[in-house]
């Protein structure tokens, strides 16, 4: 069984509140950012996943990127914190989850790009491409603002 998304007013009620992270990597010159493509779904999405509990959110982020790309980051800034109350995630272990995400923009400061067990590719995107495609979970919308040039995360 693969992970669900079931949609509904209100639906996130039947769930736990997990804390989850969102994260881009931008090329250097900014107009490419990298994107993975999942293994249980096949959708491209931002790397990233959830906070364990004892981690700090950083710690959490920095973990999450490794874990899918091998490669080392920093956060660098807070860009948006999403949570849809009409969505809910039903893992395969039938645990049900209002996942509130928190994005960010991360930088590069070591490792190299790999694969994963959750990952069938990982390449970077033009980011005009990007916010066209359909990403998973709304990840196109976090890019869209993440280069919307606020200096305040949106909160949607």
């Amino acid at each position: 069984m693969k992970t669900q998304v079931l949609y509904g007013d209100h639906i996130s009620k039947e769930g736990k509140v997990r804390m989850g992270c969102s994260l881009m990597l931008f090329d250097l010159a900014g107009d490419k950012v990298l994107l993975t493509q999942r293994s249980d779904n096949g959708q491209w999405c931002l790397p990233g996943g959830m906070i364990d509990p004892g981690e700090s959110i950083t710690e959490g982020c920095e973990r999450e990127f490794w874990e899918e790309t091998s490669l080392h980051v920093r956060v660098v800034r807070l860009t948006g914190v999403y949570s849809n109350p009409n969505r809910l995630t039903v893992y395969p272990d039938g645990n049900k989850a209002h996942v509130v995400v928190l994005s960010f923009i991360v930088e590069q400061t070591g490792g190299s790009l790999r694969l994963s067990d959750e990952s069938t590719d990982a390449r970077y995107f033009p980011v005009s491409d990007a916010v066209r495609m359909d990403l998973f979970h709304g990840h196109a919308e976090m890019i869209r603002d993440a280069l919307a040039g606020d200096e305040v995360a949106f909160i949607r």
